[in-house]
């Protein structure tokens, strides 16, 4: 309890701006003290995105490669490192895909350490208006997603066959999904949806289409494939950048992320083809359809029940937690 009283005041230390009162999620980090120049708040939010991005560029490899190669220890040295990190790369071993994933969820500190040390900002206001992680609206969206998305899935597979050939270590992928396949989701959703979103919309303070439109075109090009493969990206980041701004959070977007993963890994897992899963990074323009049609329809259902719950899509009607500025 001493350790978490001590970080916070650590944290409250950094902390000089709170969001201005009743303005939607990717609105958040905008300052509005006369003080700070146009010029100034364009530096910091292009500044703090090339920062978090050159970041992940040095930290995640380390990452991946400690995990590798503690790996490559663990299971008694099997051949040389270098055959066994290239195996493990490209999800050939359950350890590559937990190198991978964990790698990715560096995104989270960074774009916490980016809101708190360049926008002096406390990093809960990252995941919601509220703020903070709404835990409920998250679990039971998830669930929704899972019916919605799983079933726009299953029905655009009529006529393909369901092959069930698992992978060897089949149950080594089921937890490493499981426990890491979330925080991956998650991690892209904190910082694209999240961060990136954000700090776009405090260079061009205007629409907040702007900065969804921005992110899920950086979020897009980040990803590889064929024209088709790259629309799925951009058009999963509207998607989702639409929710966080109509839900006032991330949680729903990181649920139809997280089961995406999900059912997209765990049929790699139980077809045997984790491997062309992980490499075969193309799309056909039907499958594009169909995801596109799953992920609107979920979001509709996501969007419903944010209603319902009644949740708060704007920041709080006063000050919250620090003044305006210092």
């Amino acid at each position: 309890m001493a350790r978490a009283d001590a970080l916070r005041s650590r944290v409250d230390a950094w902390v000089r701006h709170a969001p201005r009162p009743g303005v939607r999620y990717p609105e958040v980090l905008v300052v509005d003290d006369p003080s700070v120049p146009a010029w100034r708040r364009v530096m910091l939010g292009v500044g703090g995105a090339l920062l978090g991005l050159a970041t992940y560029m040095v930290l995640a490899p380390l990452v991946a490669f400690a995990i590798i190669r503690a790996s490559w220890s663990l299971a008694g040295s099997p051949g040389d490192v270098l055959s066994y990190t290239a195996q493990a790369a490209s999800f050939g071993l359950p350890a590559g895909m937990v190198a991978t994933h964990l790698a990715l969820s560096t995104l989270i500190p960074i774009s916490f350490a980016l809101v708190l040390f360049v926008h002096r900002f406390h990093p809960r206001w990252l995941t919601s208006v509220q703020p903070g992680f709404r835990w409920r609206y998250a679990l039971v969206t998830g669930g929704a997603s899972l019916l919605v998305f799983g079933g726009v899935w299953v029905v655009s597979r009529i006529g393909e066959p369901w092959v069930v050939a698992p992978e060897p270590a089949f149950w080594g992928y089921v937890v490493a999904i499981l426990l890491t396949a979330p925080l991956q989701a998650a991690a892209e959703e904190y910082f694209f949806r999240g961060y990136l979103m954000q700090a776009i919309h405090t260079t061009a303070p205007t629409s907040p289409w702007f900065a969804v439109v921005g992110s899920s075109a950086v979020f897009a090009l980040l990803h590889s494939g064929n024209s088709q493969a790259l629309i799925y990206a951009f058009a999963f980041g509207l998607i989702a950048g639409w929710l966080a701004m109509r839900t006032g959070g991330l949680e729903a977007g990181i649920a139809l992320h997280v089961v995406n993963n999900l059912l997209t890994f765990g049929y790699a897992a139980l077809s045997g083809t984790m491997v062309e899963t992980f490499s075969d990074r193309q799309a056909t323009w039907a499958s594009l359809a169909w995801a596109v049609g799953g992920f609107a329809a979920s979001a509709a259902v996501a969007l419903w029940i944010a209603r319902r719950m009644r949740l708060a899509t704007t920041t709080p009607g006063a000050r919250f937690g620090a003044p305006a500025a210092v």
